[in-house]
């Protein structure tokens, strides 16, 4: 397995992480069995990023990557590196209410992730949205402690702007930022990455392939569960949905010169994008998993990253990657 390290604080992960939010909660129902050889699959291969929230299912989650781990193999489960997320605050229905980045909400709820995943330690723990009526030098600060306490060993961001990783950075070393990067979502190149990377942040990217939208597997006649968020997405909504799968066609046409798959084409062009991006894949069977994982093994030139960028220019999605109401919560977007 290939490796990268997160920024110049954080630890070496492998080269690719696995995302693992759609086990539980999200994208439909899942199957626990079928989860938990992924996971052991993952484990396997050498995949050693494990990236969850607590508000995954309220909890679920991280009982899914707890017995999945104790029921690995001994070495697998030493190598596993653990990212939650937290903060948000969900009803018994499963909405979302807000989030809560008091210092000691920070500790609560690290003190019930310990627990739920069977650890003596969180390898980077980060908020899943800033709160705004928190500073962020608060909340990090209160994450510091828990690192100087040994219950955490990295400190983590997500969807957070510049201006917020600079405070965040002045507080204590940051490993990572956590946040959506993929061929048709690439708002972070403007301000964000330049300051990461200045910061000696690394990037840790999720929706490699939005939400599947460009996985080469959603059709337009797809019919999604009441329980699937992409139901509620602008960007699998009508007009937007079919400009959009437009695109993965003309990535496509790419895809099969190269003899390679449109999902691993897309994340090759984010592992293209610098060392210190650690692309996260959501697979949720093993099938998938393994076609991420080829990934890998795909090396593209600069007339194939002309090609892409030509199939799928920049700003060329339709529609706004999370609903309103979604959107005015992520400070990575003001």
């Amino acid at each position: 397995m290939q490796t990268r390290i997160l920024g110049t604080t954080g630890p070496q992960t492998s080269a690719l992480g696995l995302g693992c939010m759609g086990m539980s909660a999200l994208y439909g129902d899942s199957d626990r069995s079928e989860s938990i050889a992924t996971l052991h699959a993952a484990l396997d291969a050498g995949v050693t990023l494990l990236d969850t929230g607590d508000f995954y299912g309220m909890g679920h989650n991280e009982l899914l990557i707890n017995e999945a781990l104790r029921t690995a193999p001994a070495a697998a489960r030493e190598k596993a590196q653990i990212s939650v997320k937290f903060g948000a605050l969900r009803t018994v229905e499963g909405g979302f209410t807000g989030y809560d980045g008091r210092p000691n909400a920070v500790k609560n709820f690290a003190a019930y992730s310990l627990q739920r995943l069977g650890t003596d330690h969180i390898d980077v723990y980060r908020i899943a949205r800033l709160d705004p009526d928190v500073p962020v030098e608060e909340t990090v600060g209160a994450i510091a402690e828990l690192v100087e306490a040994g219950h955490v060993r990295h400190i983590g961001l997500s969807e957070v702007g510049a201006e917020s990783l600079r405070r965040a950075a002045a507080v204590a070393p940051i490993s990572d930022l956590q946040i959506e990067y993929s061929l048709i979502s690439r708002g972070i190149e403007d301000a964000i990455l330049p300051t990461a990377r200045e910061l000696g942040i690394g990037i840790t990217a999720y929706g490699v392939l939005s939400r599947g939208l460009i996985s080469g597997h959603f059709s337009r006649d797809r019919k999604l569960a009441a329980n699937d968020f992409r139901g509620m997405s602008p960007r699998f909504q009508g007009e937007n949905l079919a400009r959009n799968l437009d695109l993965v066609e003309a990535l496509r046409k790419i895809a099969e010169q190269k003899g390679v798959s449109v999902a691993q084409t897309a994340i090759a062009w984010v592992l293209s994008r610098g060392e210190d991006i650690v692309p996260l894949v959501g697979a949720r069977r093993r099938d998938r998993l393994a076609e991420a994982l080829g990934a890998l093994d795909v090396t593209l030139d600069a007339d194939d990253l002309a090609a892409i960028e030509r199939a799928v220019p920049a700003d060329a999605a339709a529609g706004d990657r999370y609903p309103a109401d979604q959107m005015a919560h992520l400070d990575s977007e003001h």
